[in-house]
């Protein structure tokens, strides 16, 4: 079976625009929006399992609505940031006018830190504490912490095909990854990995995601067949030639791919 990715938003916390920006980027975003970017989500279809999503984030009903989908069965969450999990509420919603209950998987830390923020969202969502393997249809799927900088730590998933040795990763908050937080690294057709900046200007210790020039050092190490880059901020701009190497490319709104 093909498990079908789309990318639903591929911003950074603030999105682009932001709000408060006038600069060529954001500007841009605000006119054609080649350069607008919803914060990061992605959607994955598989005849196996139907419909899920990684993460939540507060754009999630106007993303819904772009691809004209009324139901979500299954949701991963990476972390409890507001870029991820804002939507939730309005998940919760959909599932309480539906007379349904949406199926969440998160690792207990995570869950413990939406529960304080939305109390009454488990309601609606069955939140599934992460502990160890997950299958879904025919995909195993592992969940490791990841460094996050002067965020602490977040989480990725690394999904398996057994039956056609397919994998691909989502790794959208991370940085100075090192040691175990690399192995599920290794043999992926494809890698999704979050960049805010081509080359981020601030200190080391006040960030919590790679800008891309270290992110191609971590692709040169663990080699995989594809990678596409999300999470990204008003520093990228997709008019821009990057002179990416092949098969390494951003992420686009919309964007389509297969595993």
């Amino acid at each position: 079976m093909t498990l079908s990715i789309t990318f639903w938003g591929t911003g950074d916390s603030m999105g682009v625009p932001r709000v408060y920006c006038s600069c060529a980027v954001c500007e841009e975003a605000r006119g054609s929006g080649l350069n607008r970017r919803f914060r990061s989500l992605v959607h994955l279809a598989d005849e196996e399992f139907g419909t899920m999503l990684i993460d939540c984030g507060p754009e999630w009903r106007r993303q819904m609505e772009a691809a004209s989908l009324r139901v979500i069965d299954t949701i991963l969450i990476t972390h409890a940031h507001f870029d991820h999990i804002a939507g939730l509420p309005e998940w919760a919603d959909m599932n309480r006018w539906l007379g349904r209950k949406g199926q969440a998987y998160a690792m207990p830390d995570v869950i413990q830190a939406i529960k304080r923020q939305f109390p009454w969202l488990t309601n609606q969502i069955h939140f599934h504490p992460i502990d160890g393997l997950l299958r879904f249809g025919g995909w195993e799927v592992i969940t490791w912490r990841v460094n996050h900088g002067k965020n602490g730590h977040a989480y990725a998933f690394r999904f398996d095909h057994p039956a056609t040795g397919r994998a691909f990763a989502y790794c959208s908050d991370s940085i100075a990854l090192r040691g175990e937080e690399l192995v599920p690294l290794e043999g992926l057709d494809l890698l999704v990995l979050g960049t805010n900046f081509y080359k981020e200007p601030f200190p080391f210790e006040s960030r919590s995601v790679y800008d891309v020039t270290e992110a191609l050092e971590l692709i040169e190490q663990m080699k995989p067949g594809r990678t596409l880059l999300t999470h990204l901020s008003h520093d990228i701009d997709l008019a821009h030639d990057y002179a990416l190497p092949d098969a390494v490319d951003f992420a686009r709104t919309a964007m389509i791919v297969e595993v």
